[in-house]
């Protein structure tokens, strides 16, 4: 199932570095030929339990300076230190090389990407709590794009770091601190699996959890969120309850992924097919809604060389339809990296990038231990 999902977000997430005129002029079979790795999968040592400890496997954490996750637009400052939850945030595919199954943690190119990635997500949450962002050997985005084994031993090998990661985490943030769980794309694919492994499994845990922000990735209502541990959020200030949207402009095209969707099977063994998926209006935080653009209280606009953003106001409008996709009219012009079908999916969270702060903050405050 996730090499399946992957296959089609790759091919999305390909155009945040710089491959969008590949994409549209040669499709997938040019970008296979050009970024599946070529060597055999190397089995991935397990990263030691005390790993994670050092400072130097994080990208964002709240003793690094210049964390990348502390970034703001004007107007915000991020929240008090030691205050408030600690979030556990799972970047997106950055690692575009063949040259390996897995991304080497120290590649500095690919943390580069990482960082504009924290800056136009991750920080959405530094009003809530302190960002932690592990580094981990992520899947490369070649890998998306075959059927092969190896694909998902490189998934699973990814997992494994974050697993590792979030271990660590727990640890050093202590047994009483609230937590935010949030994601995208792959790594919301990671977050599904933490979810489903780890806090269903131990109700401790799960009563810990703020929300989970599954962003960029298709949760079924009916054959996956029942095995994750957490409902999905009815309310504004629901708490222990999960998140997730994937966001189109108008007239969308969503073939690519439901058609997926469709042939894959939940967490429960039951196949997806016609289940819905959550769609939560991150101008709302409740599920299945509508919303103004003036309900919009901040969407990001980034500059050229993706170095900050404005925060700009009432711009883009918010509705749940069809099977669960988010649909903003028209869309506005956020830049350059619009997928086929009016497909958002690089800015799940730049569009809305003001109301999902306040919906962390909201429910951190409405968190009762």
């Amino acid at each position: 199932m996730a090499r399946k999902f992957l296959y089609v977000f790759a091919a999305l997430i390909v155009v945040v570095i710089g491959a969008l005129f590949a994409y549209r002029f040669y499709g997938t079979d040019l970008m296979r030929i050009a970024l599946v790795p070529r060597e055999e999968y190397r089995p991935q040592a397990q990263a030691a339990p005390s790993l994670y400890d050092r400072r130097i496997l994080w990208l964002a954490r709240p003793d690094i300076p210049n964390s990348p996750a502390l970034w703001t637009p004007a107007g915000y400052t991020p929240g008090p230190a030691g205050k408030g939850a600690a979030i556990f945030f799972i970047h997106p595919t950055s690692y575009v090389s063949r040259d390996h199954w897995n991304a080497p943690i120290d590649d500095p190119e690919t943390n580069a990407r990482t960082a504009i990635f924290l800056r136009g997500q991750a920080s959405a949450f530094n009003g809530a709590g302190e960002v932690w962002a592990p580094r981990y050997r992520q899947a490369t985005f070649g890998a998306f794009l075959t059927s092969v084994g190896d694909a998902d031993r490189a998934l699973q090998s990814a997992y494994r770091d974050v697993s590792t990661a979030f271990d660590s985490f727990l640890k050093q943030v202590g047994p009483k601190r609230p937590i935010i769980l949030a994601g995208h794309s792959q790594g919301a694919l990671h977050l599904t699996w933490l979810l489903r492994r780890k806090v269903a499994t131990d109700p401790k845990l799960a009563r810990r959890i703020v929300a989970a922000y599954v962003v960029g990735w298709p949760v079924s209502r009916d054959t996956d969120v029942p095995k994750m541990g957490l409902p999905e959020c009815r309310t504004a200030t629901q708490t222990r309850c999960i998140l997730s949207w994937l966001t189109f402009a108008e007239p969308a095209d969503t073939s690519m992924i439901v058609d997926t969707y469709d042939r894959t099977r939940g967490f429960d063994g039951r196949p997806r097919r016609g289940t819905p998926m959550i769609c939560t209006n991150p101008l709302t935080g409740t599920p299945d809604a509508a919303a103004l653009a003036t309900d919009n209280l901040g969407t990001l606009f980034p500059t050229k060389d993706l170095s900050g953003a404005d925060i700009v106001p009432g711009r883009v409008p918010a509705r749940c339809a069809d099977r669960g996709f988010l649909l903003i009219g028209e869309g506005p012009d956020v830049g350059p990296y619009v997928l086929p079908g009016n497909n958002y999916h690089v800015y799940d969270y730049s569009l809305f990038w003001a109301n999902v702060r306040a919906d962390a903050e909201r429910r951190v405050k409405a968190f009762r231990p």
